[in-house]
């Protein structure tokens, strides 16, 4: 039954000319539905570029501030081997200035190839919230036989003969897979989730984590680099070292600077080294253990490299191009405590259905909009009034006996009832 009414839901929403419908997204649409690209109403907090083509972080302003602690002392060591360049051989000068010029371009390459690209976003399921529930408990559910039905916050998945529990992510509505994670700041579930680099503004997972690493390991060479040739040039004037010092201030500063940056650069990158030879990420590292203290993911240090920088990154699993349905989009709640799979608390005996339009307001119902709710309290008040008198007749009248008027204001206010309803419907 299911499988045929969402066959049937499909087929009604199917817009013309071509268009996919949100429901696979979590909307139910019309054909009367104005289409929209992906990106533009994508729930999470990610930017987007070039028509979606481009997909950053929320903290993407952050990109300005790696790119200047980057560029602007490499372009200064450029500008000033150039310069200077008459002072030194030739092809000396020319060698490392063209050195420094490609470390430069590449480390800022690598930065922004990691910060623009979809890290791995799993797409979003408002579907199928109830997949592992059995289907006697479905049937149940339906026929209203059982309320306190909820969806396990864990369950159990078998990889390499180890079992791994993984948790259902309450934003997305689904059970992450294996090493994925929920990123906060993004508001999405990243694959193999690594963390949220605030330095390139972007998640760093399973489709970025290898330009990540050369981004690493191009700024720590690029600050070796630098260092050294700096150093070289105080070295190499005849004079004294202080008198060089007095002479070349841009040198100084350089050097200086690279020496402190290297240690945090260069730290980090031989923690991603380690990490890579191990198959690990930096959340399974500081805040996941597995079962029987072993890491199935690991096949070695030379299987492990060639798994992250020789193999072939996987396409996105979303596009965020793709056309679709966006009027009424219909976000369904996460079943909590005291919910059930349908929704409904277990208190409550009011079904509210919650509609996101396109302005990302919620707003009330059709069917509960428009209602003069003043007009109805006021003639509910009336009926009330009439129904108290018709009490004090019956207690004035004889044991046995109910006045007619009592059973007619009994009447009368049920009738009323009725048709203040359906009037408003």
């Amino acid at each position: 039954m299911d499988d045929k009414r969402k066959t049937l839901s499909r087929r009604n929403s199917m817009p013309p000319d071509g268009v996919s419908s949100w429901n696979k997204y979590g909307s139910q649409s019309t054909r009367s539905s104005k289409p929209e690209r992906l990106y533009r109403v994508w729930p999470g907090n990610n930017r987007f570029l070039c028509g979606g083509r481009l997909v950053l972080g929320p903290d993407a302003g952050s990109l300005y501030l790696s790119s200047f602690l980057i560029g602007f002392p490499a372009i200064t060591f450029c500008i000033r081997m150039l310069v200077r360049i008459k002072e030194h051989d030739p092809l000396y000068g020319y060698g490392v200035l063209t050195a420094g010029v490609i470390l430069t371009f590449m480390d800022l390459l690598f930065l922004y190839m990691t910060s623009v690209r979809d890290p791995g976003i799993i797409q979003r399921n408002y579907n199928q919230v109830c997949d592992d529930v059995s289907e006697a408990s479905s049937r149940e559910l339906v026929a209203g036989k059982s309320d306190s039905l909820k969806i396990p916050r864990t369950k159990d998945v078998t990889i390499n003969g180890y079992t791994i529990k993984v948790k259902f992510c309450d934003t997305c509505k689904l059970y992450r897979p294996p090493r994925a994670s929920h990123c906060s700041i993004c508001n999405n579930c990243v694959q193999r989730f690594d963390h949220h680099c605030p330095w390139v503004g972007q998640c760093i997972g399973l489709r970025n984590y290898r330009f990540f690493i050369f981004f690493i390991s191009s700024s720590t060479f690029l600050c070796i680099y630098v260092f050294t040739f700096s150093l070289i040039n105080l070295l190499r004037r005849k004079r004294s070292l202080v008198h060089s010092m007095s002479r070349d201030i841009v040198s100084v500063i350089l050097v200086i600077y690279c020496f402190i940056a290297v240690w945090f650069v260069g730290g980090l990158t031989l923690f991603h080294f380690y990490l890579m030879s191990t198959n690990q990420t930096t959340y399974e590292n500081f805040r996941y253990r597995y079962d029987k203290g072993k890491n199935p993911h690991n096949f070695g240090v030379f299987y492990n490299v060639k798994q992250i920088l020789f193999t072939k990154t996987p396409p996105s699993a979303i596009n965020f191009r793709e056309m679709v349905l966006v009027e009424d989009v219909i976000i369904p709640t996460t079943p909590s405590e005291n919910e059930s799979f349908s929704g409904f608390r277990k208190d409550s005996d009011v079904e509210m259905t919650q509609r996101l339009t396109r302005s990302g307001r919620w707003v009330v119902p059709s069917n509960l909009q428009n209602l003069d709710y003043a007009d109805i309290d006021d003639k509910l008040k009336k009926v009330d009034n009439q129904l108290e008198a018709s009490n004090d007749q019956f207690l004035m009248a004889p044991q046995g006996q109910a006045p007619a008027q009592q059973r007619y204001q009994v009447t009368s206010r049920d009738a009323a009832v009725v048709t203040i309803n359906n009037r408003e419907r």
